[in-house]
């Protein structure tokens, strides 16, 4: 399994509709709210880095509201 965190932007009061939205993906392990730059920050997982990549861009990306994302794998060192 890979994980990864998605750092996401939305347009101003979207916050709250981004995070509902979300949750829903398969794939989706935990959404939060957060403060800051990003308004949205996700923990996702998928069995490798490509089906995770479709997650993000098929998927993820595509929800009404989001400007911009920035995803973090997550590495165990």
């Amino acid at each position: 399994m890979v994980q990864a965190y998605i750092l996401i932007q939305t347009e101003v009061g979207k916050a709250r509709d981004v995070a509902a939205a979300i949750r829903d993906v398969a794939g989706v392990v935990r959404v939060d709210a957060v403060t800051g730059p990003y308004d949205v920050v996700v923990l996702t997982e998928a069995h490798n880095v490509d089906e995770l990549g479709k997650m993000i861009v098929s998927k993820v990306q595509l929800v009404p509201g989001i400007t911009r994302t920035l995803t973090c794998s997550v590495v165990h060192l």
